[in-house]
């Protein structure tokens, strides 16, 4: 079997693409950033989670080198730059300078690029990336308030922010199967191609790519054709079934913490306070007083904490809400404050017993980790594509880290229906 090593742009979406390698068979570890020492876990795969979507691109550079450099050293043999199914990303960058790096970095001049995730409706066809049936950039990833997606022609995209030729693999050289892919890319090689965009309406597209890539050193994409990658690998079915070492979490106490304002989440926010008690930030107050702020917000909770159903805190806000919130206040000002917010939530939570957390957004996700001072995750049962829940390797706290662009509506109450 082939150790793959994931090289992934922000915490959502490692836990995404190590959830799809699980589910296939490849028993996995995900790291929260690159590791300063050693972890005696023997694993097919390993998941480096980084927070370099959206930083400067040579902060990104660097740190995706460096674990480059780490999953080396744990015998990787194939590398897998994962980013989101929505291609996150700017005019500058950073997901075209890092696959530069890498590429310079492995000796290699050609890749692929596909972020198609069909079973979540991310799909591409003659190189445009659709979100379900409405283009990238008229879908509510317009109104990113980060990496507003304005473009979904990838290559385009893609050109813009690297060094190289784009070229499109269209849906009817896959539907001929796995030589035509093959020709079509050592003729794109030849012709000076180091980027090839992969079409894929459903997952069957993804398992062709997969059976074509197999050599490839280096490959770029969402969890979809990991996923075929991880079948491709893995066809024991006994291995699949143990493939799971996370385990389900335990009946705890339970907090849902939701950063997110995508469009998924605002809805998966708007049902779960049908049945269980919220609480919205309010902004003004976190920044009037941050300290007395969290105090408030802590009283609130401690009544709450043993309900049937978790209590939620919540930032999610309506586009017109939040375009509301950028006029008001210096850019970055209230996105750093919730984010430090929750970070400095799940620390005292943590003291007050809280072992299972959940999480939606990127950024809460990341904070959540880090400031619980978690390294190191098996990988659980999926919820709903693309988010497993997680164990802590050196302690029993439970995560789900669900992207903002995730999971149904009424994902909050199902991932509590996982506990045992």
């Amino acid at each position: 079997m082939k150790k793959i090593g994931v090289i992934a742009d922000d915490f959502t979406g490692a836990t995404d693409i190590a959830g799809f390698l699980v589910a296939n068979g490849i028993t996995t570890v995900q790291v929260n950033g690159v590791p300063d020492h050693d972890l005696k876990v023997q694993v097919d795969s390993w998941v480096v989670s980084l927070k370099s979507r959206s930083c400067p691109k040579e902060e990104a550079v660097r740190d995706s080198l460096s674990a480059l450099k780490w999953l080396q050293g744990q015998g990787c043999e194939q590398i897998y730059f994962k980013y989101c199914s929505t291609f996150d990303s700017t005019e500058k960058g950073n997901i075209g300078p890092v696959v530069d790096a890498l590429m310079q970095e492995l000796e290699t001049d050609q890749t692929v690029v596909c972020p198609a995730l069909p079973v979540n409706g991310r799909t591409i066809y003659k190189g445009y990336l659709f979100v379900y049936d409405q283009l990238l950039n008229e879908s509510g990833m317009r109104n990113h308030p980060v990496t507003p997606m304005k473009d979904s022609k990838l290559s385009r995209v893609m050109e813009s922010q690297s060094k190289g030729k784009a070229a499109s693999l269209h849906v009817e050289t896959l539907n001929a199967g796995v030589d035509a892919v093959k020709a079509f890319l050592k003729h794109s090689r030849e012709k000076g191609y180091s980027y090839v965009v992969l079409d894929a309406i459903d997952q069957a597209h993804l398992d062709i790519a997969a059976q074509a890539l197999v050599d490839m050193p280096l490959i770029t994409g969402g969890s979809g054709l990991a996923a075929s990658l991880a079948s491709l690998y893995c066809s024991d079915v006994m291995n699949k079934a143990n493939a799971i070492a996370g385990g389900r979490p335990k009946v705890a106490k339970t907090i849902i913490l939701a950063g997110s304002c995508s469009e998924a989440t605002n809805r998966q926010v708007s049902l779960y306070r049908n049945s269980a008690d919220a609480l919205k930030i309010s902004k003004d107050e976190l920044i009037r007083d941050k300290d007395g702020y969290l105090k408030e917000v802590l009283d609130w909770l401690t009544p709450r904490l043993d309900d049937p159903f978790a209590p939620l805190v919540y930032a999610t806000v309506p586009p017109e809400e939040l375009a509301l919130s950028r006029e008001k206040y210096p850019a970055g000002v209230i996105e750093e404050a919730i984010e430090a917010f929750f970070g400095n939530l799940a620390v005292e939570l943590h003291k007050m017993g809280v072992r299972n957390y959940i999480t939606a957004g990127g950024e809460t996700s990341g904070k959540v980790v880090q400031s619980l001072g978690i390294d190191s995750f098996f990988i659980g049962p999926q919820i709903d594509p693309g988010v497993p829940w997680l164990k802590a390797v050196e302690e029993d706290v439970f995560l789900v880290l669900k992207s903002g662009n995730f999971g149904s509506d009424d994902f909050f109450i199902k991932a509590q229906k996982e506990m045992v």
